[in-house]
């Protein structure tokens, strides 16, 4: 017993002396000061207690219809829920792309869903599935982790689907916020007239490559963001290989084609409040297309037109869709004297206009990307 319980106390010393680096393995022991801890950091270092996210957890559940859902439920609880609805081409995680501006998120107390579309990511891909099958699933989705109302975040090619979910269910619907979105009315986008095979041909190169499918130009406000191109890239290789599906452009072919149909869905039932954002110098979804929404919009929406955006409008003022979303439609968030404020809409302007405040927050003038 004596033995073991020295061996122990011996083996406990050794643990400390090899910590603490006074011992030297193979040579006789001799008494080695611990190294001075940097001054700067003596009293600021810590060891968390806790793990930091690195980025939303993709969930699973099984539907009603016997498929399997995919989704992100990111934030309080007791938050104002948001569905977000990624553009074409993306998985339920895209919403972590908008993870630049987290804090302010969590300050506006954002719970931030995503449901996962057909053929992408995690989820199967099924040819007989349309854009009312989407709106179905996302509402079981929403029903099971019990959320009756909720405002509805749809970017670029997720338009036509917010569209479908708001004609299905507009009572659910807390506010319509549409970003450089895609309207399901009006002209239908060139590539309809081709055959699949022809536009799963030309859609091929740039879903092998995400760093392509992503590629925003070299004067997007994105790249002020640390870290976003890199994102972005790994949400496209999620998005069409993560089942292993290696880039097949069967679920992205199908997609589009969705865009073709028309008429749109029926919106006249809608009473929530809508906004539309959108870059004038947007090429993908131009700014013709507000006037496209607005003619199958009951009311009239909020509209915020920004000069300083293209295709990336929904990055570049992501802080003012978040305040938008978390009810404050009557501030704007402007950068004033290095700090960011939401201010009442029109002392905004007016600083704006004199030149003593910038649109967005003061993270867009003080970042070098």
């Amino acid at each position: 017993m004596k033995r073991s319980v020295l061996a122990a106390c011996g083996a406990t010393a050794l643990a400390t002396a090899l910590l603490t680096g006074s011992v030297v393995l193979g040579a006789t022991a001799t008494a080695k000061p611990a190294p001075e801890p940097h001054a700067a950091g003596r009293h600021q270092a810590r060891i968390q207690d806790h793990f930091d996210s690195l980025g939303p957890e993709v969930r699973a559940t099984k539907l009603s219809s016997g498929r399997t859902a995919h989704y992100i439920d990111e934030g309080p609880r007791d938050g104002l829920p948001v569905l977000f609805i990624g553009g074409t081409g993306t998985s339920a995680r895209a919403a972590h792309m908008t993870d630049f501006f987290r804090s302010t998120r969590e300050s506006l107390h954002l719970r931030l869903i995503s449901v996962e579309r057909n053929g992408f990511g995690d989820t199967a891909y099924d040819k007989d599935l349309g854009k009312a099958d989407f709106a179905k699933d996302a509402l079981e989705v929403l029903d099971r982790i019990g959320v009756e109302k909720v405002g509805v975040a749809a970017i670029s090619g997720g338009g036509p689907y917010a569209a479908e979910l708001a004609s299905r269910a507009p009572q659910r619907i807390r506010a319509l916020h549409l970003a450089a979105a895609l309207p399901p009315y009006g002209k239908q986008p060139d590539y309809c007239g081709l055959s699949d095979a022809e536009l799963g041909k030309q859609l091929a190169p740039t879903i092998a490559d995400p760093r392509k499918w992503w590629a925003f130009p070299d004067d997007s406000p994105t790249k002020k963001i640390p870290g976003f191109a890199d994102t972005a890239y790994e949400e496209g290789a999620r998005t069409y290989h993560q089942r292993g599906q290696q880039a097949d452009p069967a679920p992205q072919v199908h997609e589009q084609k969705l865009y073709c149909e028309r008429p749109g869905p029926d919106l006249s039932k809608l009473t929530a409040p809508v906004f539309l954002y959108s870059g004038k110098k947007d090429t993908t979804v131009p700014p013709s297309t507000v006037d496209t929404w607005r003619q199958h919009l009951p009311g009239k929406p909020v509209v915020r037109s920004y000069a300083d955006s293209g295709h990336d409008v929904q990055y570049r003022h992501w802080d003012q869709i978040l305040a938008d979303l978390a009810g404050f439609p009557d501030r704007t968030v402007i950068c004033v004297s290095g700090h960011s404020e939401m201010a009442k809409a029109a002392a905004a302007k007016r600083l704006v206009a004199d030149g003593r405040a910038t649109p967005g927050s003061c993270a867009w003038q003080k970042s070098d990307g």
